[in-house]
């Protein structure tokens, strides 16, 4: 399987991994009605429509931000996935493919609704980390697999050495 391949794969499943994790808990549940629901000491599920960015950022009332971060959003997907088909390595196709997908999946649910779904919120305690969905996970992870992929040796390139004398000249 080319890397390209598995990237695509992974864009695809991340995107469908996403809407439909989003559209079963808001449309096929009573969440809505009767949030959060405890999933663990420290995991909820819960509806939040985040209007921004990441952590809430840049937040969009108005149609013109909102088409605004539709449009950067398309223009990622766009650049992202020329570099994914460009890619030498599985694990950088891969990487490429769930940022890709979660970027894609948080675009449908901006360009659908005016906002993203999010509702996995992580606390201990009194500590509370933002909340997210299955796109920003993607996205996260793929951050880490392209440090990854950045991080290992560069291939060596095949040596041109034809005269098997260590490219040095004969005397």
């Amino acid at each position: 399987m080319t890397a390209f391949r598995s990237g695509l794969i992974a864009l695809l499943a991340t995107l469908a991994l996403d809407q439909a994790s989003k559209l079963w808990l808001y449309f096929g549940t009573d969440l809505v009605m009767t949030q959060p629901w405890r999933l663990a000491p420290f995991a909820d599920f819960v509806v939040v429509w985040n209007r921004g960015v990441s952590y809430g950022l840049f937040q969009q009332e108005g149609g013109l931000g909102r088409w605004l971060l539709v449009a950067v959003s398309l223009a990622a997907v766009i650049g992202l996935s020329v570099w994914m088909r460009r890619a030498g390595s599985r694990l950088l196709a891969v990487a490429l493919g769930l940022i890709v997908g979660g970027a894609l999946g948080n675009a449908i649910d901006r360009a659908a609704y005016g906002a993203v779904f999010d509702f996995v919120h992580l606390h201990a305690g009194p500590w509370s980390w933002y909340v997210f969905n299955v796109a920003d996970a993607a996205i996260v992870a793929g951050v880490v697999g392209l440090i990854l992929d950045s991080l290992r040796p560069a291939p060596r390139a095949p040596s041109t050495d034809v005269a098997g004398n260590g490219g040095h000249p004969q005397a």
